[in-house]
């Protein structure tokens, strides 16, 4: 049963007020960095930096609304210099103009190198959306011009909350009876993306005639039969991705280059690609294996002179490697657990035995007073507190079952005892 509208659930859902955004109260909510912009009228150029299906596009349609400023909006997948051009040409007649463009981290340089004079000039407000970390896809001199603001997954709750909101506001929904009994595999497979978990509800609803009652089961039938290939610029490319480093993450290696043929097969960045790997090699290997990280980053720089098809190779090589590796997520979560610490204990002071002390001031304050130098001990070791008083003691690092991190747990429990297991 077709609903009767020609545009997605998705786009008749989209919020055209920050207060109907699910998600990203700390962008948008009373005290966020753009609800704070949108009321004062002054709209600074910015990147907005996530996942998909979390508010990118919303958000820079929400300003352009709020701040009733011209807006235009570019791809950068089917966008060109002269599109950009055109833009700043009719701009130039209205300042201040707003231009918004989805996955800007695909524009290659000289495309975003024609796009910094309008910035610097005011011509325009830029505001680029992008699944990829910004500090590597956009070129220093556009990203010195803009914030970058980075939006967060959307939460179980979050999410659930859109599928309410869809069912008792969205006019052709509210024709029908929809019992959500089972939620778990809606959210499973949306991944945290609004837009395909609301595209995903219309398709139950347009597949089952009269009441509808989804259910886990319901929801994976529906989508097997469903399941798009593989597109780059699509919500499948996240899907192989993702599918692709849990392969790595479980050492198997024969899934990790089916899902690599997949990518390379579909024209996926050879980049793209490349940068996961270097993640994963600290991540899910660590120091159980400290060379998968040299190997990947050597990777990175390898694709990016050689290119395809050739890259292919070397991309199988360290696929190959990674998977084969013994894992560790130990790193991963020191440094998790230990801005968790830092979340909840605030700006702790930094003990005074270990501050800096240039001036005579700073020393008359007892700064580095009683620091021990370890060089000047036996073993270079000397047991010491190095961390604020309030957390002393504290072990965030754990070493993982492995072979390697095992030798690097005797090591630390025969300098820190207690700590470590004496």
């Amino acid at each position: 049963m077709l609903l009767n509208s020609h545009q997605p659930l998705a786009e008749r859902m989209r919020p055209v007020k920050l207060d109907e955004l699910v998600g990203q109260e700390h962008l948008t909510g009373p005290n966020g960095v753009i609800r704070k912009a949108i009321l004062s009228g002054n709209i600074p150029s910015m990147i907005l930096w996530g996942p998909p299906g979390v508010g990118k596009t919303t958000i820079a349609n929400i300003i352009a609304n709020e701040v009733k400023k011209p807006f235009y909006t570019l791809s950068a997948v089917s966008a060109g210099v002269k599109d950009v051009r055109e833009v700043i040409e009719k701009a130039k007649h209205s300042p201040r103009s707003i231009l918004f463009i989805d996955e800007i981290h695909r524009f290659n340089k000289s495309q975003q190198d024609a796009l910094l004079g309008a910035v610097e000039k005011g011509t325009i407000t830029l505001i680029g959306a992008t699944t990829e970390n910004p500090s590597f896809e956009v070129n220093s001199a556009l990203l010195s011009r803009s914030q970058v603001y980075t939006l967060r997954p959307l939460g179980e709750d979050q999410l659930l909350a859109m599928i309410q909101q869809a069912l008792t506001r969205d006019e052709e929904l509210k024709k029908r009876h929809v019992e959500i009994k089972e939620h778990q595999a809606l959210l499973n497979i949306s991944g945290g993306d609004g837009r395909k978990l609301l595209n995903l509800v219309e398709l139950i609803c347009e597949s089952v005639p009269g009441d509808v009652v989804v259910t886990d089961k319901l929801v994976m039938e529906l989508a097997q039969k469903h399941i798009a290939i593989y597109d780059k610029s699509g919500e499948q490319h996240y899907d192989i991705i993702s599918a692709f480093i849990k392969s790595i993450r479980g050492s198997d290696p024969n899934a990790a280059v089916y899902y690599l043929a997949r990518m390379i097969e579909g024209g996926e960045d050879v980049k793209f690609i490349a940068r996961r790997m270097v993640i994963l090699a600290s991540e899910d290997i660590g120091n159980a294996n400290p060379t998968a990280l040299i190997m990947a980053t050597n990777v990175f720089q390898a694709v990016n002179i050689i290119g395809y098809p050739e890259a292919r190779i070397i991309l199988s090589q360290c696929v190959v490697y990674l998977a084969s590796s013994p894992k560790s997520n130990a790193s991963y979560m020191a440094i998790e657990s230990a801005l968790s610490a830092v979340n909840n204990t605030g700006d702790l002071p930094v003990p005074l035995a270990i501050r800096n002390a240039p001036t005579k001031l700073m020393k008359n304050m007892d700064y580095g007073k009683g620091y021990q130098y370890a060089h000047s001990y036996e073993g270079n070791f000397v047991n010491m507190e190095f961390l604020p008083d309030k957390i002393k003691g504290t072990k965030f690092y754990e070493p993982g079952n492995n072979v390697r991190e095992e030798e690097l747990r005797k090591y630390l429990r025969s300098l820190w005892k207690e700590k470590y297991g004496y």
